[in-house]
């Protein structure tokens, strides 16, 4: 994407001038809140809205102006949009269907799809008698049954309950690796972004906040408003400068051992593996601490309790202020 922006009647500007590379054969996440312009710039690149300015290339060839059918793209929605009353086999053949393609060849493509994303034993059965996370699996073959450049996902996995979200990201991105095609999936969820990305793009307000890989993002985030939303920091002034501290890097002491901030526990949260501290800094930061169950068991803060918030000064991310 090339200088692309989206405005509306009345000028509402939905996409801002955001340009980004996405490497071929990669997993591209656009994160953010709603409304910060991640659906518009997938479907954009879908082909269901129109560019206002800039342009669109896949594999070097432009694409802003071209047809839903020339542009290489396969969309999979929020929805599922199965046919009910078609078999998951039929649901995943239906494309080839339309090009004419005879019942068997179709089926044996479908079945090809259905084994890939391990349905091949439920393909006679009707939607309405798989669950929400077999559903997403026949969605997803119907999308990749006509072999896109990029595949493009609209928060696919929202509808299913923790435990099946983490099965599927990781059958996504086991299905992203063995084709070798791009996919590019729009998530509200940070852990889900952290989970898959090879490139993370953080938005808001119809900009890019900043785009580079998980671990980099997350370690160095570029500003203030990126640090908040990918969690797991704290933003804090040092010489009059935000800077963002790992709350994983922060401790809980009597007495600052470096950079400190006084504070108040307010509550604690047991994670498992971690527990999380919440504070309230004295000048009214939210303030937290993340530390291993076993060292926090063996001096437990209490709630209501006045400690010091501490790290080095190593641990401090400098993050842009003018964002």
């Amino acid at each position: 994407m090339v200088a692309v922006s989206k405005s509306y009647d009345g000028g509402a500007l939905a996409v801002d001038n955001v340009s980004l590379r996405i490497p071929k054969a990669s997993y591209c996440c656009l994160l953010g809140p709603s409304g910060c312009g991640k659906t518009t710039t997938l479907r954009m690149l879908a082909g269901h809205e129109s560019v206002t300015d800039g342009d669109v290339l896949i594999h070097n060839r432009n694409i802003t102006d071209a047809n839903q059918a020339q542009r290489g793209t396969s969309m999979m929605f929020q929805s599922y949009a199965l046919f009910p009353h078609l078999s998951a086999i039929d649901n995943v053949a239906f494309s080839l269907k339309l090009k004419g393609v005879g019942k068997a060849a179709r089926h044996a493509q479908a079945m090809e799809y259905l084994n890939l994303v391990q349905m091949e034993s439920l393909a006679h059965r009707l939607p309405g008698q798989l669950s929400g996370g077999q559903q997403q699996r026949v969605a997803l073959a119907r999308s990749l049954i006509t072999r896109p450049k990029v595949l493009l996902l609209d928060e696919p996995l929202s509808a299913l309950d923790p435990f099946l979200r983490v099965l599927m990201r990781t059958e996504l991105k086991r299905i992203q690796t063995e084709l070798g095609i791009t996919f590019v999936h729009v998530t509200h969820s940070q852990e889900e972004a952290l989970a898959l990305s090879d490139v993370m793009v953080v938005m808001n307000g119809g900009k890019i906040m900043q785009a580079g890989s998980a671990r980099e993002v997350f370690e160095k985030p570029a500003n203030a408003f990126v640090a908040r939303f990918i969690g797991g920091h704290n933003v804090v002034e040092r010489d009059g400068k935000p800077v963002a501290v790992r709350a994983d890097k922060c401790r809980i002491v009597d007495g600052a051992i470096g950079p400190g901030i006084a504070s108040t526990v307010i509550s604690v949260e047991y994670q498992g593996p971690v527990v999380r501290i919440n504070l309230k800094g004295d000048a009214g930061q939210d303030l937290c601490s993340l530390i291993s169950d076993s060292r926090f068991f063996a001096d437990p803060p209490a709630v209501g309790e006045r400690v010091v918030l501490s790290w080095t000064a190593d641990d401090e991310c400098p993050l842009d202020v003018a964002a």
